[in-house]
């Protein structure tokens, strides 16, 4: 079949592909429209070749591509494993149409870059460096215990908390028990993140056996029970602060050896000023015992009873004491509720409750219930003044009268059956005044009030009553 000249021209200088342009066509139906047309333009390319029906056409067995052969061996084709041929299965060349509704993009592989960090045979060194830069590493190739050890090493000595717990992590998941601990006890820093990071996630079982395995961290701990000397038992707490403790148990050492040293500088100060004689508090209240070697508990006591308005900025403040031992707020209120009251300081005690409004009015507030605040006023004596004037911040009626019964607080009872207007409580509590006190007047002058208030109520009912 011969084409004309003009028609070999068409077709060598035109093309029925679509050519790509750089079109902002972000619409995926017109996407899906090119794309089907490419494919439908092309196989009249294929189609129009003139030696197409010369040429015999064959499959990959050699036989002719229309023959019996070929039909049958393309319909006896394998079924795949777990399916079953149905009449509604659809060819190669049905699903093939059916899958162009669709758009489906090759997934690319990564570039051999991106993988250099996994591949790459690092140093434990670099590898550590690389942890440092926020780099994915694989820590696997590091098989060998040598190899591990210089990898822990090199963590420690970069000073990197995460990099030390990420190689722990590993080394427990790789390493028998008995190994990790024996390798720990000679690198305090590493052993000291391992039971952070054991304690953190609470993995309580191996964190006994850990402390277990350690070569006896608590009994040289115990050893200053024995040392007399004050100065020498401080120097002892001190080297016991590098032991491998749980987090809660160095908080402790660290807690008695800050105490213990503090104690000793407050003791020297005191036995001084108590020898000297020019303290007023001292000589009113002389000291007892030594504060060495007390709780913390006694030794805030006693800072309250003797150091109470000093400022903050000194060792024996309690202010001081109760920031530095972190001591709550209730603890602190009821220490120095007791040892204020002790020394009968009561505008110290009453500046305990003072709390100021955005208003700027004061009123009493107390971490503790007024009850015990009474319990806490009566067993150090306090005035019948200052008990009755705590027993009426009680809130609740029934207990307030209890109270005020139980420590002869006689005009908070009598006020409280004022306010509930009942006769015949305040009847029933005059036997129990003295004769010809204040609170019996009190009590007549109530009830008095009382018959005359109802006698001008009823002589107002009946001129109403009258004069309509």
């Amino acid at each position: 079949m011969m084409k004309s000249k003009a028609d070999e021209e068409d077709f060598w200088h035109s093309s029925k592909c679509k050519p790509f342009t750089f079109d902002d066509e972000d619409d995926e139906f017109s996407k899906l429209k090119e794309s089907k047309q490419t494919v439908n333009n092309i196989r009249p390319l294929v189609d129009e070749d003139e030696d197409d029906d010369d040429v015999e056409k064959v499959s990959w067995s050699g036989e002719p591509v229309g023959s019996e052969t070929s039909l049958l061996s393309g319909r006896q084709q394998r079924p795949i494993r777990g399916q079953t041929e149905t009449p509604s299965s659809k060819s190669f060349t049905d699903s093939l149409s059916d899958s162009s509704a669709r758009l489906y993009a090759p997934e690319l592989r990564k570039p051999k870059s991106e993988y250099k960090d996994f591949v790459s045979d690092w140093s434990p060194e670099e590898t550590v460096h690389r942890m440092q830069q926020g780099k994915a590493v694989s820590l696997e190739k590091f098989r060998s215990l040598q190899d591990k050890l210089f990898l822990l090493d090199f963590a420690v000595s970069a000073n990197d908390g995460n990099v030390i717990t990420a190689v722990l992590i590993y080394l427990k998941r790789t390493l028998s028990k008995e190994v990790l601990f024996r390798e720990l006890q000679s690198r305090q820093m590493a052993l000291r993140h391992f039971i952070h990071y054991l304690t953190e996630i609470r993995d309580q079982r191996l964190l006994l056996e850990l402390f277990r395995s350690l070569p006896r961290p608590v009994s040289p701990y115990k050893e200053h029970l024995s040392i007399a000397d004050e100065n020498k038992r401080r120097d002892f707490l001190k080297s016991c602060l590098n032991l491998p403790f749980s987090p809660e148990d160095s908080a402790h050492v660290q807690d008695h050896y800050t105490l213990l040293e503090r104690q000793i500088i407050i003791e020297a100060t005191d036995r001084q000023a108590e020898r000297g004689g020019k303290v007023e508090i001292f000589q009113k209240f002389p000291r007892r015992a030594s504060i060495l070697n007390m709780p913390l508990i006694t030794t805030l006591y006693y800072c309250c009873f003797y150091h109470y308005p000093e400022s903050e900025g000194t060792y024996s403040s309690p202010l001081n004491i109760r920031q530095t031992f972190r001591i709550s707020e209730k603890q602190y209120f009821v220490t120095a509720l007791a040892a204020r009251a002790k020394v009968k300081a009561w505008l110290d005690v009453d500046a305990l409750f003072a709390c100021r409004n955005w208003l700027g009015f004061t009123r009493k507030k107390s971490p503790l219930s007024f009850q015990r605040v009474v319990d806490i006023l009566q067993k150090n004596s306090a005035p019948m003044q200052v008990l009755q004037e705590y027993v009426g911040l009680v809130d609740d009626s029934d207990l307030r009268i209890s109270l005020a019964q139980k420590h002869k607080c006689h005009d908070i009872v009598i006020n409280t059956y004022r306010d509930m207007k009942d006769r015949q409580l305040l009847l029933g509590y005059l036997p129990k005044v003295e004769r010809g006190s204040v609170e019996e007047k009190k009590i007549n002058e109530l009830l008095n009030n009382l018959v005359r208030k109802r006698r001008c109520h009823a002589s107002v009912k009946v001129f109403y009553f009258e004069t309509k």
